[in-house]
């Protein structure tokens, strides 16, 4: 495992969404400066990106 990739699951599942899915949905724009967020609250944990083109909100959410 490289030095600069996190352990932590939930953060290496950030970093993969950071790599691949920053293809706005909606306007189809490429946000390559830009990640996703993430939050957790008791047994969810949220994901979050938003397009800086049109403000789509695109989410993913484990329960745990």
């Amino acid at each position: 495992m490289s030095a600069q990739r996190s352990r932590f699951p939930f953060d290496r599942l950030r970093e993969k969404l950071d790599d691949t899915e920053l293809r706005c949905r909606q306007c189809g724009y490429v946000d390559s400066d830009g990640g996703w967020r993430v939050r957790t609250s008791g047994d969810r944990v949220s994901y979050r990106h938003v397009c800086p083109s049109c403000n789509a909100i695109e989410t993913r959410e484990l329960r745990l």
